[in-house]
């Protein structure tokens, strides 16, 4: 009696249309942060930076959209002027908003990690909560700390003055990342690879009986 093979489970590889799209979405970030911040007449101007890292989480799944990230704060920490004001250069990783800039990377992967646990039924308000958790619980517990310790503020005042201004309008942008990639995944899917949760997966695993 012999056992029948597992399949394996291969790394997925980069194929020249994953490559085009993780290039399409770093460029898309780059050209949201261009514009710089938006004044709408009451409270903190918005910048639509994030708006990007949240669109390339849900649009492109965790491998991609992280790598688009990647990519766009690599291009920024080598010297284009491409972050947040204009700025570029290693030195922004010393400044308050440095955090926020790493903190993209996990965020974009975190929202796609959970846009592939919904696919292919990626509607509204699963890619809202993506939106949300990864692009702004996960961005907010990097770029706060971050931001405490480059400011030598309390954690509280931290957050007070670093994420409280600014939640409105992530949250806004979040409803738009969501609204506009339900759209997208409605008339093109395929863009997103599903994935199972974990939980799912083990109980399939110990479900399945032993081939012999």
């Amino acid at each position: 009696m012999t056992t029948a093979p597992t399949p394996s489970r291969a790394a997925p590889k980069s194929t020249a249309r994953d490559l085009a799209q993780i290039a399409v979405f770093a460029a898309l970030i780059a050209g949201l942060t261009l514009p710089g911040a938006i004044p709408v007449g009451f409270g903190v101007p918005i910048t639509l930076q994030t708006l990007g890292v949240m669109l390339a989480g849900v649009m492109l799944g965790a491998r991609k959209g992280s790598l688009a990230v990647i990519v766009y704060a690599a291009l920024g920490l080598a010297g284009l002027p491409i972050l947040a004001g204009g700025a570029a250069g290693l030195g922004v990783l010393a400044g308050p908003s440095g955090g926020f800039l790493i903190g993209f990377i996990p965020g974009a992967f975190v929202i796609g990690w959970i846009a592939e646990r919904f696919a292919p039924r990626l509607k509204f308000w699963p890619l809202l909560v993506a939106s949300v958790v990864g692009g702004i619980v996960v961005v907010y517990l990097v770029g706060v700390p971050w931001l405490a310790v480059v400011t030598g503020l309390p954690l509280h005042q931290a957050f007070l003055a670093g994420a409280v201004p600014f939640l409105p309008g992530d949250v806004v942008k979040a409803v738009i990342a969501a609204g506009v990639a339900a759209g997208v995944h409605r008339a093109w899917p395929g863009l997103i690879v599903p994935r199972e949760w974990p939980w799912r997966r083990r109980s399939a695993d110990e479900a399945a009986p032993a081939a012999r």
